[in-house]
């Protein structure tokens, strides 16, 4: 991946994230500095989020519900081993990671699509990456993974999508 393209991509994710924090640490009324905040609520999407109970499985078996992961802002990653985009954008999530290390309110997903966890461990240990390999436990809203990979949600601390690309 040429430097700039790799720049592009840690920038965006960057400043996605960096929203979403903010977002997170906004007054609850909608106000700041006395004024009123244009918000968009979409409450499908919000049900869809919050009541449906999507989950994800690790190597060990163990299940992460983004339920559970209210509080945090989540960077989840839709991929695939075989797929050329998905390993091209994987350096600057890796960096990206790397720049939040140690922040205990962000967590990186990364969600093999196809559900081999050992064949997409193996990817990441082989390149040294420091991301957590995760396989679908639930099905996958479309709201978060319309079909094409790769695709990357971001969700606030409230657990609202922030972004999706």
């Amino acid at each position: 991946m040429n430097r700039t393209k790799k720049n592009y991509m840690l920038a965006f994710h960057f400043l996605v994230l960096s929203t979403a924090i903010l977002a997170g640490c906004s007054n609850v009324d909608g106000k700041h500095n006395n004024k009123e905040r244009k918000t968009t609520t979409v409450t499908e999407k919000t049900d869809i989020r919050t009541d449906n109970g999507i989950t994800f499985q690790d190597g060990n078996g163990k299940i992460v519900a983004l339920n559970d992961l209210k509080g945090k802002v989540v960077f989840i990653n839709f991929w695939a081993t075989w797929c050329p985009p998905c390993i091209e954008e994987m350096p600057s999530i890796n960096e990206l990671k790397t720049k939040f290390a140690g922040n205990e309110d962000i967590v990186f997903l990364m969600v093999d699509v196809d559900g081999k966890y050992k064949k997409a461990q193996t990817f990441m240990n082989k390149r040294k990456y420091n991301l957590s390999v995760y396989v679908p436990h639930s099905e996958i809203p479309k709201e978060y993974l319309a079909g094409a990979i790769p695709t990357t949600v971001i969700l606030d601390k409230k657990g609202a999508i922030a972004a999706r690309n």
